[in-house]
């Protein structure tokens, strides 16, 4: 069985630094076809695909007999794949025959197709199309089928196609590559869908005048705050409720609304300047009357939001100017203009009864159409109701009915996009100035203030915008470079049982309880289905999107049984990768990508449940994991991950057949593998940075390919070992690599660290902290001087990092990363390197340091300190190259007093 490139070794850097830039791409990324949740980087799957199918040069010794020659036959590859990555080389028509060239050599000249079951956003299908593979997707989601659909079915099969609309027939001698044509069409009847739009319900976005001119100016969006009358009885007003008075936060143009009272009622007027911006009347403990400044405590509200008594009261109209952004206080046309009755016919159903994704129903708004407001009803169903108006339109113009029906999915695409950005939980953002989408995260929150945009304006929002934002993701993706056969993508369980032979499967299934997939997609699928069910009669049979057989573990589908919705995910995992087993070919590598952060602590150890599930669905089918690779999929920036200890990477696991001569091994020889090959991971994890909140599910990788590879681990009382107590195995050795890595450091790092361990940055009596002293062979007042600890009245405390000292070069490595950590924070990677020029050697030792401090905050479950630590170490390489180039520069070393 020859090694796959995969298994052997990886430039993990080059990769990890692509797909995290990916991340913040949004212009042209495929992504932006339509919003799915939790996608991997394409740069990733490219990578994870091309290493699984090239032979890594070990398995060729005829042709690379010494291990030099092997190397530098790996290091070709690497730069192979280094400018696959590389986001602006993803149309590079040569770059990506090489690659298919190489995998053919690896592959007897006949590349197998690559089959994801679980194909969700379609990354992975998409990216070994651009590898110039068949792609085959199955997902039991029709969202994500139609999205698959629009990225390798579609486009493929219209390839080279000019384009049908009368402008592009005008153009002489015009050629097409790929899906332009199709492209083409989609620009020009968007456009004319728009138009047909607005002369329909245009009337309903009136314009404003611009004040000084007179001119009238097109409104970007009108910013709304919901009310409910005020529960004391001598004040009874209608109470805004809002969270932030802030319309524009950019410097020397800031604008936010003053609430003004009279008679009792609360109305509102546009400052500008540098002013008293008053607090929001909403803050995490409840609400305030801006009338008469009673507190409201949210059950209050929630009681009037179910029993029908929440409002809305416009605030602001925000319009498009020659010098900006124009902000002026609501006026009675448009307030009049906004009031409308419910479209006849509009797509509705109850929102799940999910407490922990959907915040709304506590409110009162219980179904999907109360998530709009009446006029944002009626734009999407003018839209929609327009669809099939253009598709005869298509047809007119020269296209098959097979055409203006492709031509029909990416325009439900566009409502869909317009779904997301036309709801009444649209933020205004006062530092970009425009609305935001409702799906910042995977969740559907309450939102007290919002702004309803205009969809025939020019801004974010718009029809045009989202519209541009769609043909830009044409640019990006590649339909179809070297193959002429589509890729196929079917509606299906996981489980089915399928006639595919010859396959590689690389997959990115559900993590347990993270996102619920089916309960959000129904905010898109009721769109799809009214405009699409008749195209797609099949995948649209259902009201809503199919949930009973959805591989989640949802705890609120089983009556709040936990153990149930375990058992249910369990069970199913079991299902799919017995299946998966059955048509695995023993050529390739099996890829899994997974991602999961949750602590399950009981009397003997950590482990995880959602780990554990998938795990033991792995190995019980017969695979053992053959490499482990951590990979940067997430951003920090997202909003789940801001503030928090978010995770920053998945696990890709490398999974091979079982030989069925694999032999059981015990307990003390497992233990005895574990710590050696662990270590090692540990080493090279550390080396390359790994995110300390990534470390804990990084090591699962290395420790449970041991486990796995055998046919069973045997307890000392000869029972099999379970799945959850090797994790927590490798748990316990994972604390112990990092306890072991302080017994090298300097006295006063070990005395702060144990008495961090102990009570954090809180006190402890004065006796206590001596004898642990002591014991570190440190005394109290070396301590005190150095600045590590505050001690007053016979108690003891570390000291705050804004009470720390800035270090010499022989300080503690406790005082130069509480240092770091706090320079991060205030002054970024430049004060960073500027203060590590001082340290003597390279800084490994405060890195891995932060490492330890970070495993001891996580574990106490001090998430901001975690932060901190987290912070610093991914900041760490680009720190150090900071500081060479200030020494290279001659900049002088810096000192600060304090």
């Amino acid at each position: 069985m020859k090694k796959k490139l995969i298994e052997v070794a990886l430039p993990l850097d080059a990769i990890n630094a692509a797909s995290a830039r990916e991340k913040s791409i949004r212009h042209g990324h495929p992504s932006t076809l339509h919003l799915w949740w939790a996608r991997r980087p394409l740069a990733t799957a490219r990578a994870v695909l091309f290493a699984s199918l090239v032979d890594d040069p070990s398995s060729h010794p005829e042709k690379f007999p010494t291990q030099e020659a092997q190397d530098a036959e790996r290091q070709r590859l690497f730069r192979l794949i280094e400018k696959l990555v590389i986001w602006e080389n993803s149309t590079d028509k040569e770059l990506f025959a090489q690659a298919y060239e190489e995998i053919k050599k690896s592959t007897g000249g006949n590349p197998p197709p690559v089959f994801d079951p679980f194909a969700g956003g379609g990354t992975i299908p998409l990216e070994a199309q651009r590898l110039g593979l068949k792609a085959i997707a199955a997902d039991l989601n029709p969202v994500a089928v139609m999205i698959n659909k629009a990225m390798i079915e579609i486009p493929a099969k219209f390839a080279k196609q000019p384009p049908v609309n009368p402008e592009a027939k005008s153009l002489v001698d015009a050629t097409y590559e790929g899906a332009q044509g199709l492209a083409a069409d989609i620009a020009y009847y968007g456009k004319l869908l728009k138009q047909k739009a607005f002369e329909k319900i245009g009337h309903l976005y009136p314009k404003v005048k611009v004040p000084e001119t007179g001119q009238e100016a097109t409104v970007i969006a009108w910013i709304w705050a919901r009310t409910v009358k005020c529960p004391n009885p001598a004040c009874r007003c209608e109470m805004p409720l809002v969270h932030s008075f802030w319309l524009s936060k950019k410097k020397g143009k800031e604008v936010w609304l003053e609430p003004i009272v009279e008679s009792g009622k609360v109305g509102f007027e546009i400052r500008h300047g540098k002013g008293d911006v008053p607090e929001g009347t909403v803050s995490r403990t409840g609400a305030k009357c801006a009338c008469c400044g009673a507190s409201v405590p949210f059950t209050y509200i929630r009681e009037e939001g179910k029993a029908g008594r929440m409002g809305a009261q416009m605030m602001a109209v925000v319009a498009e100017s020659s010098s900006g952004r124009l902000y002026l206080a609501a006026n009675e046309e448009h307030i009049k203009t906004a009031e409308i009755d419910r479209p006849s016919d509009f797509p509705d159903a109850q929102l799940p009864h999910n407490p922990r994704d959907f915040k709304t129903p506590n409110y009162g708004l219980t179904t999907f159409a109360d998530l709009f407001t009446n006029r944002q009803l009626t734009a999407l169903t003018t839209f929609s109701d327009l669809i099939s108006t253009i598709q005869e339109q298509v047809v007119a113009d020269g296209g098959s009915k097979e055409y203006s029906e492709a031509v029909a999915v990416y325009l439900a695409f566009l409502v869909d996009k317009l779904a997301d950005l036309c709801n009444s939980l649209n933020r205004w953002e006062p530092n970009a100035e425009c609305p935001r989408q409702l799906f910042a995260r995977q969740a559907i929150p309450m939102l007290w203030d919002y702004a309803e945009g205009n969809p025939f304006s020019k801004s974010s929002g718009s029809w045009l915008i989202l519209l541009n934002n769609l043909m830009r993701s044409f640019e990006s993706c590649s339909f179809d470079f070297y193959r002429r056969e589509c890729g196929k993508v079917y509606q299906q369980n996981a489980a089915t049982t399928h006639d595919l032979q010859e396959i590689v499967i690389s997959t990115d299934p559900p993590y347990y309880d993270n996102i619920g997939y089916a309960d959000l997609s129904d905010f898109f699928y009721i769109w799809l289905r009214r405009n699409l069910r008749d195209i797609y009669p099949d995948i649209f049979s259902t009201m809503l999107v199919p949930k009973k057989e959805e591989l989640i573990a949802t705890p609120y589908r089983f009556d709040g049984n936990k153990q149930a919705a375990k058992d249910f995910f369990e069970n199913g995992m079991a299902d799919v990768w017995k299946k998966i087993h059955s048509y695995t070919q023993e050529d390739f590598p099996v890829t899994i990508y997974y991602a999961f952060k949750q602590s399950d602590m009981d009397t003997d150890g950590v482990a995880s449940s959602g780990w554990e599930t998938m795990l033991n669905a792995i190995i019980s089918a017969g695979f053992s994991i053959t490499g482990t690779w951590p990979m940067r999929t997430e951003m920090a920036s997202r909003a789940i991950a801001q503030g928090t200890n978010a995770l920053a990477s998945s696990i890709v696991l490398v999974c091979r057949k079982r030989e069925a001569t694999a032999a059981t091994c015990t307990r003390k020889n497992f233990l005895r593998e574990l710590k050696s090959e662990l270590n090692t991971s540990l080493e090279n994890l550390q080396k390359s940075n790994i995110a300390p909140v990534d470390m804990a599910q990084s090591a699962i990788g290395p420790g449970i390919s041991v486990f796995s590879r055998y046919k069973a681990v045997l307890e000392s009382d000869g029972s099999p070992m379970t799945v959850r107590s090797a994790l927590k195995l490798i748990n316990q050795a994972l604390d112990d690599y990092f306890h072991g890595q302080g017994e090298n450091i300097d006295a006063e790092s070990r005395f702060a660290v144990d008495l961090y361990t102990q009570c954090g940055f809180n006190e402890i009596a004065f006796g206590e902290a001596d004898v642990l002293a002591r014991a570190k062979n440190v005394s109290m007042n070396r301590l005190q001087d150095m600045g590590i600890v505050k001690a007053a009245k016979g108690k003891v405390r570390l000291s705050d990092r804004d009470e720390l000292p800035i270090p010499s070069p022989g300080d503690s490595l406790w005082l130069w990363t509480q240092v770091l950590v706090r320079e991060l924070g205030a002054n970024g990677i430049e004060g960073c390197a500027k203060l590590l020029m001082n340290y003597l050697s390279g800084g490994e030792g405060i890195k891995n340091f932060a490492y330890r401090l970070y495993q001891i905050a996580d574990k106490k479950g001090w998430a901001q300190e975690g932060t901190g630590y987290n912070n610093l170490v991914i900041s760490w390489q680009d720190i150090e190259t900071r500081r060479e180039e200030l020494k290279n520069s001659g900049v002088e070393t810096v000192t600060f007093d304090f």
